[in-house]
Formats: C-alpha cells, structure tokens, sequence
C-alpha cells in the first residue's frame, strides 16, 4: 500500500512539475505553414466557394480542411520529435498540452456540425465562433507556451469579436475573414516560438 502511495505522490509531483516547464513541442515551422494555407485558402475561395451562402458545402471543405491539414502537420512534427525522445517529463508536457488544447477542437467541431445544419445565417456565425474557440485553446495552453502567446490569444478573440459583429451583414464569409486572422495569428505564434524557444543566440 505505501508503494502504491508512494508512486501516485511520484507521478503527481511530476505532473506539478511539468505545469511549471515551457512546452517545447510546438514548432515554428508547421504552425507557419499553417498560417501561410490560411491566406491561400482565401486566396483561393472565390475560386472554389464563389457564393458561401448558397454553397455551404465547398466553403467548410475548405475550410475544415485547412484546420485538418494544419493539425495534421502540428500532430506529425511532435509524434516525430516524441519517437526520438524518452524523456517521461516532455510525454507529460506534450501530454498536458494537448489536454488543455482539445477542449476547444471538440468545441469547434460541435458548434460546426450545430450551424452548418441551419441556415446561411448561422453559417455566417461560424468564422468569428472558430476564433473565439481557438482563442481559448491558446489561453488554455499559454501556461505551458511562451507568455507572448496570450498576445496571439487576445488577437484571435478581438478578430473574433470583430467577424461576429460583421456576420448580420454577411461579411463574415468573405474569405478574409477566415484567411487573415488565422493567416497573422499563426505567422505571429511561429514567430514566437521561434525567437523564444528554436533561435540559436
């Protein structure tokens, strides 16, 4: 029994430890890739979604896709740097980061399926409900980030505000309104990871 207790104040202690360590997982590479397929996909909307009001369907494929796509490539770059290391405090810091960031993943994907049953009206909700969403996943996980973070944090929430106040016009569903904000808010946050946590001095 006092084994048992003894491991279970370890792995708590550890755990204390880790809350107060940077998350060095995110890099800058993949989150600026991220913000650059933010300002193509606006680029390209009027191309692929003309009319987002009548084409609900090629607008959140776009979309959706530019969210899976960046995550997919965040995900990958820390699996990999995870197969090189066995460090047990960054697989509890990486750990950490990703349930305090998946909160906000669930969130969006509900609020997504949610709206994007109704009309174009509530679709018109959807850019500035993503950046709020993401807004607070980066709040949720700037304890582990760089404090500079929560600069990227209040960004998307004020650009958030801003889209939402915009969706009764309809201007929510240009395409800037979706490729700008992520497109300087991930440029910003690589920019911090990098001069903060990969720049060789």
């Amino acid at each position: 029994m006092e084994l048992r207790e003894a491991l279970t104040q370890i792995a708590e202690i550890r755990r204390q430890m880790a809350k107060n360590e940077v998350f060095r997982g995110y890099r800058s590479a993949p989150v600026a890739v991220s913000g650059l397929l933010a300002l193509a996909a606006a680029i390209a909307q009027p191309a692929f979604a003309p009319d987002p009001a009548q084409n609900i369907g090629a607008y959140l494929t776009l979309w959706i896709g530019v969210a899976v796509f960046s995550m997919l490539s965040v995900a990958l770059e820390m699996t990999l740097r995870l197969q090189f290391t066995r460090d047990r405090a960054h697989l509890e810091l990486t750990r950490l980061a990703i349930e305090q960031f998946f909160p906000c993943v669930v969130a969006g994907v509900l609020v997504t399926a949610v709206l994007a049953r109704g009309d174009s009206q509530h679709l018109a909700l959807l850019p500035g409900l993503w950046q709020i969403l993401f807004s607070l996943g980066i709040c949720a996980s700037a304890r582990l980030l760089p404090k500079a973070i929560f600069v990227v944090g209040a960004f998307y929430l004020f650009s958030g505000i801003i889209v939402l106040l915009g969706a009764s016009q309809g201007v929510s569903l240009s395409p800037w309104c979706m490729g700008l904000p992520f497109g300087v808010g991930q440029l910003v946050s690589a920019g911090i990871l990098y001069w903060t946590l990969e720049r060789r001095v």
